[in-house]
């Protein structure tokens, strides 16, 4: 068992009480098949479309499963757009009401309002049918809307602590669905998917530090720059220099740490999905490397694997998923 560090507490204590949210509450779907597996298609282009990685990875798992994760993934890329894209209405009083909209239509199968595009309609149709047949907890969908709805009217992080907070609603409430879909043995594998979902979301934020700068906003720990003596105008300017260097091999450091904490738990996964959780878990480390091999820059260039770099590296994961040894 992890022993939890001091930021993960109050993240364990929330995914423990999300796990019995009561499941009883979700409402069933009741619609025409066809339509249904139209849903699941436009999650499928979805997925594709919006995350390479992820859509490989997650061609690893068995066909329902396949099905059910890219419905948990266009589910989570819709609810992101209704936050930083919410239509012609641009103003934060209309994200808060679309997004309000979206949760209530999810969790209670209340009506769409008008902001929803057909495109949600259809994500919300098929994650509908995936939370009820995997029982997925609502407490956890509640979660990472309020996550995500957090960038609303947050767009700095004092410590790493707040950061990591953050990371919970963004990305570690889907590893705690994805859960179950892929199926798990015991509570225990709760703390690994937390470290590995934080691990994850830390990536993104490194790997697109100038991209959320120019939408006007900027996740990295304000107390950690200043330790570098870093500020917000260095961000601005997206200066390349040694101390944006030590502050981003730093910041590594503790993703990968995280990585290499986090993936074991794959061990307490059901076998068939522990390959693709590897991958995704790997591949997107492979991300911290690049970012490296491009000196850090993250402000002009944005660090990729590519899909030669993906398949060359599914061969190794694999037998590290079926073995259980996990390297870095």
């Amino acid at each position: 068992m992890l022993q939890a560090q001091y930021w993960e507490r109050q993240l364990l204590d929330r995914a423990n009480s999300a796990l019995e949210s009561d499941v009883s509450t979700q409402h069933n779907v009741f619609v025409d098949r066809r339509a249904l597996e139209e849903a699941y298609a436009h999650c499928k282009a979805i997925t594709r479309e919006n995350s390479k990685t992820f859509f490989m990875a997650s061609s690893m798992l068995p066909g329902e499963k396949r099905k059910a994760v890219h419905a948990l993934y266009a589910f989570c890329r819709i609810s992101d757009d209704l936050v930083d894209h919410p239509g012609e209405d641009s103003a934060s009083q209309g994200n808060w009401e679309t997004l309000e909209s979206w949760r209530q239509a999810v969790l209670f199968g209340r009506t769409l309002s008008d902001s929803i595009h057909a495109a949600g309609r259809a994500v919300g149709l098929a994650w509908t049918d995936v939370r009820h047949k995997y029982r997925i907890p609502p407490g956890y969908v509640e979660q990472l809307i309020d996550g995500l709805a957090s960038d609303l009217n947050r767009v700095r992080f004092d410590t790493f602590a707040q950061l990591a907070e953050y990371c919970y609603g963004a990305a570690c409430t889907v590893g705690l669905m994805s859960m179950h879909i892929t199926g798990f043995c015991k509570r225990e594998a709760i703390p690994y998917a937390i470290r590995l979902g934080v691990a994850l979301q830390l990536t993104n934020i490194l790997r697109d530090v100038g991209e959320d700068w120019r939408a006007g906003r900027l996740y990295l720990p304000l107390e950690e720059l200043a330790d570098f003596d870093l500020d917000e105008d260095d961000i601005a300017a997206g200066r390349v220099d040694n101390r944006w260097r030590s502050f981003m091999r730093f910041q590594l450091s503790r993703a990968r740490m995280l990585y290499e904490e986090g993936l074991p738990g794959v061990a307490l996964l059901h076998p068939d999905g522990r390959f693709a959780i590897t991958a995704a878990g790997e591949l997107y480390r492979a991300i911290l490397d690049q970012i490296e091999a491009n000196d850090y820059d993250v402000f002009h260039r944005r660090a990729s694997t590519g899909a030669w770099g993906k398949i060359q590296r599914l061969p190794g994961i694999w037998w590290r998923a079926r073995t259980g040894i996990v390297k870095f």
